[in-house]
């Protein structure tokens, strides 16, 4: 027993100190920081609570966080959604399941940085076909400058990656799979229809699948930057502003580290809130 605690210590080793040294170390130095005025070129200094008290009067801090919440929202309902349907229709095992599968994983697939480029040009105002395609419906005068304008660019940033939902289908499926035929199986001898199936007997068995896909679309919203520099960089004014680009604006721009990591502390804290919550909404750690 002891040979086996032995190993066991040592095969855990390495993930446990890699962690500490390039994660605990970091948010470690995030929250030390955040309580400091740094400066690149000047000497760090103490600031107290002094970061803290000036993001509640920030108006790009208060665009930043709401955004961040609304998108979490979204994602953790609507995305996950289009991902259980997917998933669903694709356990059902067609001759269209393949090439389905293929087609919705594309865009998973191409870099962000690709992705933004494509949406920006879908969205273009000058070629774009989207424009085209609303002028062709009849409203010949229709022309938007979708990431420039104040009440189309939340919407045209949204939608570069709300619909792809591959990575939930993916988790819920191999999900489905593990389930025993039998149960569908007498389920189906009692006259249960497929509606009552799917809400009554696949989606409870999947709960874990489903609280631990809606975690990682949660928090892939707390690190959401590289489409929206390729898009809308924030804009027009911070309508499409998130913390993590504004976290980045901050350090780079603004040159004004102390503040950036003050941002940095909320993001993390925004992040282990929205865990705690999704596991309880989800009942993760309740047997199925």
């Amino acid at each position: 027993m002891k040979a086996k605690k032995r190993w066991i210590v040592l095969f855990l080793a390495p993930g446990v100190l890699l962690f500490l040294f390039v994660y605990f170390v970091s948010i470690v130095n995030v929250f030390g920081t955040s309580f400091t005025h740094w400066r690149i070129g000047q000497s760090i200094r103490f600031a107290g609570l002094a970061n803290y008290i000036s993001i509640f009067g920030s108006q790009r801090f208060h665009k930043a966080l709401g955004n961040n919440l609304v998108w979490i929202l979204l994602q953790s309902t609507i995305h996950v959604a289009i991902g259980i349907v997917f998933a669903l229709i694709m356990a059902r095992r067609k001759w269209y399941t393949k090439i389905s599968r293929t087609i919705f994983m594309l865009p998973n697939i191409i870099s962000a940085a690709a992705l933004g480029m494509l949406f920006f040009n879908i969205f273009n105002p000058m070629y774009g076909p989207v424009n085209k395609i609303i002028q062709l419906l009849g409203n010949k005068s229709f022309n938007i400058n979708w990431y420039a304008n104040p009440q189309t660019a939340f919407f045209a940033v949204t939608i570069t990656w709300l619909p792809f939902a591959a990575i939930i289908s993916i988790l819920v499926t191999a999900e489905l799979a593990a389930i025993p035929e039998e149960i569908f199986e007498a389920a189906t001898i009692d006259g249960t229809t497929e509606f009552q199936m799917n809400w009554l007997i696949k989606l409870p068995m999947i709960r874990n699948a489903i609280g631990t896909g809606t975690i990682l679309a949660a928090t892939s919203m707390l690190q959401k930057m590289d489409i929206l520099i390729m898009t809308s960089n924030g804009g027009p004014g911070n309508t499409t502003m998130n913390l993590p680009l504004l976290i980045y604006l901050t350090a780079m721009q603004d040159n004004n580290f102390g503040m950036a990591n003050t941002y940095g502390v909320v993001l993390i804290l925004i992040g282990l809130a929205s865990i705690g919550f999704i596991n309880k909404i989800y009942r993760m750690n309740d047997p199925v």
